[in-house]
């Protein structure tokens, strides 16, 4: 099992793709360059089984309906930004661009913590509110490998003054559910490069004392 890391947008919003070794793959985050994200797996000949998103901003949701269109696949969001998908205010695209960014709605909303089976895929769904209150992170055992949207990142953490945002819950969504992975866990951001969770508990700033 793989992952690729590509950057979309104006704001260089990493969508990321995990592929299994027999093809399949799941996209993450498909935040805006629909085109750009569809011809990438197109020329690789992988075969998309869903959508996962980690949150709604609208950063992160600009291309889930060309992909989702394009295969016919399902979108996962946690069911407490269900209406972010519609809603510019919500998703914030308004306050940002200027401009209404608005997606269809999920087919699918996770209400819980639970283990996701996608095709041959695996993955534990862990709820990480305060950057937003629907936040998600994705845990991928068999690739070592969190999917952390914009939670934690290399040497920093997600923004807590949007709407919605709470910066104690933050700290404990990543001391409670992210820093008990192993150290070795490769942290896949929303933003920027990738880090893992052993790197984080040493050197970044705002986890001191964790």
């Amino acid at each position: 099992m793989k992952w690729e890391r590509i950057p979309l947008g104006p704001l260089q919003t990493n969508a990321y793709v995990l592929v299994h070794e027999n093809g399949t793959c799941l996209i993450f985050d498909p935040g805006s360059e629909g085109e750009k994200l569809i011809q990438h797996i197109l020329e690789n000949r992988w075969t998309p089984l869903a959508v996962l998103l980690t949150h709604a901003h609208f950063d992160h949701i600009g291309a889930v309906d060309d992909v989702r269109n394009q295969w016919s696949i399902p979108v996962y969001v946690h069911k407490k930004e269900q209406h972010w998908l519609t809603d510019p205010m919500k998703n914030g695209s308004l306050l940002f661009m200027g401009e209404g960014i608005t997606v269809k709605e999920a087919d699918v909303l996770l209400e819980e913590e639970k283990t996701l089976t996608i095709g041959d895929f695996s993955l534990q769904v862990l709820e990480t509110p305060g950057h937003s209150p629907g936040s998600v992170s994705y845990y991928v055992e068999d690739a070592q490998a969190i999917v952390s949207g914009d939670v934690l990142f290399s040497g920093s953490i997600g923004r807590t003054d949007l709407p919605g945002g709470n910066y104690e819950q933050l700290l404990q969504s990543i001391h409670r559910q992210l820093l008990v992975l192993p150290e070795e866990t490769v942290v896949l951001c929303g933003h920027g490069p990738e880090t893992t969770i052993g790197a984080e508990m040493d050197t970044n700033p705002f986890l001191n004392g964790f």
